[in-house]
């Protein structure tokens, strides 16, 4: 229970540094604490305690078995996550060399 809560809590940390931060790579990293925060649930729910790799033996009927699709999924949402997080970095990037800055506020004054 208490390892559920921590997903929770560093997932709420990657929220607060989203919505507090000014500037742009630090949000780029708080997306990311968010998006591992996510990751680390979806593994937890697929965990069983006692459980062994799901591959079927069938001279053991009685085995209990880790559910392979959590894991599944977070293999995927790994690799699209680090496409997602070099795309928002090359566009964090482009914005620097045209602003010369990291900073919203000053992105937004100078773009005005």
């Amino acid at each position: 229970m208490i390892v559920y809560l921590m997903c929770f809590i560093l997932f709420f940390t990657g929220l607060y540094g989203v919505i507090t931060r000014r500037n742009l790579v630090k949000i780029a990293i708080s997306l990311s604490i968010m998006e591992f925060s996510t990751f680390l649930f979806f593994a937890l729910i697929g965990y069983v305690e006692g459980g062994i790799a799901p591959i079927v033996d069938p001279a053991d009927p009685g085995q209990v078995y880790v559910d392979p699709l959590p894991q599944a999924l977070v293999l995927t949402a790994i690799v699209i996550g680090l496409a997602t997080t070099a795309m928002l970095m090359a566009v964090i990037i482009r914005i620097f060399r045209k602003y010369k800055t990291f900073d919203i506020r000053e992105i937004n004054e100078l773009r005005g």
